[in-house]
């Protein structure tokens, strides 16, 4: 579990593609605040961290380096794979139980594949991004909610269609590397989970008619307990 706020920003060291064009990959990444004792604990071998907003497992972990497999999924399901030595990813650290919530749940499982269409400079250091996210997850996104967008926890300012529109303060786009995006670049989105698990109770829900009375709903207070509500 995440909150969508970066800690770092690390660097890609290496991308080894496996045997296979379908297969998986390996990913190596330098960092420095997740694998220092300085601030909280280290990354510990086969703990979550958040890569651009996916997350991965850590392994063969150095002073300066960790490593994460990456599955044929992740690869088909986000950026990750267009990644080049040399590239910024924003980093997460995954949540403790004593961690401040101060973005969004952020899981880490990237819904889709967007394309960044601006990120136009305002006044004060602010800037306007602009990205044209999946149609097909269009219906999870909402005017003022939330949305993760290469990992970074934002709040949807403007809504036409399939084109997302946030406010970027000074702070984000100093700590993380949305700087570095040109025009259609891909962009991890991850929807608000909240809205999946309403999509998917709601859709058993029957209107009732004059000509036909009400069915019980499957919509029940256990049924909500196991759908983690």
């Amino acid at each position: 579990m995440f909150t969508g706020i970066i800690e770092e920003i690390g660097t890609v060291g290496e991308l080894k593609r496996g045997s296979e064009p379908s297969g998986g990959a390996k990913l190596v990444v330098r960092a420095r605040k997740a694998l220092a004792a300085t601030d909280g604990p280290r990354l510990q071998e086969g703990e979550s961290i958040a890569v651009n907003g996916v997350c991965v497992t850590a392994r063969e972990i150095t002073a300066e380096t960790f490593s994460a497999d990456l599955a044929p999924e992740t690869l088909a399901r986000s950026s990750l794979g267009f990644l080049r030595p040399g590239a910024r990813v924003n980093l997460e650290r995954a949540m403790t139980p004593s961690s401040r919530f101060g973005g969004h749940i952020v899981q880490g499982h990237v819904d889709g594949v967007g394309k960044l269409v601006a990120l136009d400079p305002l006044p004060d250091g602010n800037y306007w991004l602009s990205v044209d996210v999946p149609a097909e997850l269009e219906r999870y996104i909402v005017w003022k909610g939330s949305i993760s967008l290469n990992g970074i926890s934002l709040t949807v300012a403007r809504l036409d269609g399939n084109r997302v529109g946030v406010a970027i303060i000074p702070h984000t786009h100093e700590i993380t590397s949305l700087g570095d995006l040109r025009p259609g670049d891909p962009v991890n989105v991850e929807c608000d989970v909240l809205a999946k698990y309403a999509e998917k109770l709601l859709a058993n829900l029957q209107v009732p008619s004059r000509q036909q009375p009400a069915q019980p709903s499957s919509l029940t207070l256990k049924r909500l307990m196991e759908e983690g509500f």
